[in-house]
């Protein structure tokens, strides 16, 4: 049996760069009422690991799970997309 691991990945933007290591990044999906079929945004911010290349407020980032790095934080920044 082969060993595939399917990493979950999520694109969103940095909300919050005030620690030094850490980021507040808001995933935004859109969703469609399922009686009135309107769509509508909502959103989850996650807490990411970011030590490789920093990034700043606004920066469009792909994040990836990871195991626990601290009592809030599983995530780490893959890739910075752009701004």
């Amino acid at each position: 049996m082969t060993n595939t691991s399917i990493k979950r990945r999520l694109s969103g933007t940095v909300v919050s760069a005030k620690q030094p290591q850490t980021r507040v990044v808001l995933v935004e999906r859109v969703q469609i009422h399922p009686k009135y079929g309107k769509r509508f945004r909502t959103g989850q911010r996650y807490l990411v690991q970011d030590s490789a290349e920093p990034t700043k407020l606004g920066d469009r980032v792909m994040i990836e799970a990871t195991r626990p790095l601290s009592r809030l934080k599983r995530w780490r920044i893959v890739s910075k997309l752009g701004v």
